[in-house]
């Protein structure tokens, strides 16, 4: 009698509570899987040999690995907290020593792709603590983990083809292919894929080498971000001011238009003075609600979302790079944003703004810049006021379809 296949969520639940009697039959169904991987990997041109050199020593998912890709602080996390642990004094001050410490080369790289010094410093900054902590996960274990279980398999079954591919060139050996959670690598942490695409030989060793080099990785990070669309005359935007009577259906990325055009219809710098770029497209991001921060971004926002799909790490991203340059904190107070609304609520509120043709760039309870835009939508078009408040109110008005 054959045995039945532990299901995978009953795995989990193995894992996370320390069942090692379970677990055991879970590693016998997890190997299998990974054996199941191999006609994939074959036809992207993997030998049978490293293939299982990659995955010598693999036999049970990670649970830390499950544990952090449902627990990512860009989506657990208010913006405001998220900026508020990403740019700290210590981040600020190494910024600033490093910028001081490699002035050469960061020039030479900015000279060649032409993308500020202080935003590569910034991302350098954030994803490995200036090359402190480069991730120690075992890449393929991590994605053969997404790969088995979780709400990633998409990203992890393009990823792992890419991850064998770059153990293929030879550049890192297994034992050292090792990174975050989700695979990412190096002083930048780029993605398998990014690696491909992105990666550059900088020292001219005939090494793409983004583990080792800082040299390497921040000229990658260069080369992904102009290939992102990231124009040197212009930032990546600006906190500003709204005018009381702003008409507050302009707010989100479905208004585009010139940073004079915004002028005009008086938008100003939080901290007075002019913008610069006249002629640079833009929109107004209000990424904790109306009552808090605004920002009128250009599109090296966008550039630097195209590296982290999320709002939360452009803004810190971008006022990291301001901090290092020597600018000020934020000057307007984040807001409460504790509504009263359920985890449940929060999640059919998105999907119900979906629905109606608002895009809320998911539906996973957390409200950001992309949630704030599709309420401002709503109202707009029910003929609302224009708070972009989530309430039960607005859930109910949703719900009715009106």
């Amino acid at each position: 009698m054959a045995k039945s296949k532990l299901p995978a969520a009953a795995f989990l639940a193995a894992a996370l509570c320390g069942l090692t009697a379970s677990q055991a039959f879970a590693d016998a169904e997890f190997e299998s899987f990974i054996r199941d991987m191999w006609p994939r990997a074959k036809q992207a041109g993997i030998s049978r040999e490293l293939f299982d050199r990659a995955f010598a020593g693999v036999t049970d998912p990670d649970p830390d690995v499950l544990k952090l890709a449902n627990n990512q602080p860009e989506v657990t996390s208010t913006t405001s907290k998220y900026v508020s642990k990403a740019v700290t004094p210590v981040r600020i001050e190494t910024g600033q020593s490093m910028k001081a410490s490699e002035q050469e080369l960061l020039a030479a790289i900015e000279k060649r792709y032409k993308v500020d010094r202080n935003i590569l410093l910034a991302i350098w900054g954030m994803e490995s603590n200036f090359g402190r902590d480069k991730g120690q996960m075992r890449v393929m274990r991590s994605l053969a983990t997404l790969l088995y279980s979780g709400n990633k398999k998409d990203y992890a079954r393009e990823q792992y083809v890419a991850a064998l591919k770059i153990l293929k060139t030879g550049i890192v050996p297994v034992k050292s292919f090792t990174g975050s959670w989700a695979g990412a690598m190096g002083h930048t942490q780029f993605i398998p894929t990014s690696y491909l695409n992105f990666a550059v030989d900088w020292t001219g060793d005939g090494r793409k080498d983004i583990w080792n080099s800082k040299e390497d990785a921040l000229a990658s990070t260069a080369n992904y971000l102009a290939k992102s669309g990231w124009k040197n005359d212009r930032p990546w935007g600006w906190e500003i001011k709204l005018p009381a009577k702003f008409n507050r259906s302009l707010i989100g990325r479905s208004n585009w238009r010139p940073v004079a055009d915004w002028v005009k219809l008086g938008i100003v710098p939080a901290r007075g003075g002019k913008f610069g770029a006249p002629k640079a497209d833009a929109f107004i991001m209000v990424p904790q609600g109306v009552d808090g921060p605004a920002f009128l971004v250009t599109r090296n926002f966008m550039a630097i979302m195209d590296y982290n799909q999320s709002h939360s790490y452009a803004l810190a991203v971008g006022h990291l790079a301001d901090r290092i340059r020597g600018g000020q904190p934020f000057v307007s107070t984040w807001p409460d944003v504790d509504y009263d609304l359920s985890a449940a609520q929060r999640i059919e509120m998105q999907k119900l703004l979906i629905k109606r043709g608002f895009d809320t760039g998911g539906a996973d309870g957390r409200f950001g810049a992309r949630t704030y835009e599709a309420i401002l939508g709503f109202q707009t078009k029910a003929g609302l006021r224009l708070d972009g408040t989530p309430t039960a109110a607005l859930l109910e008005r949703l719900r009715r379809g009106s």
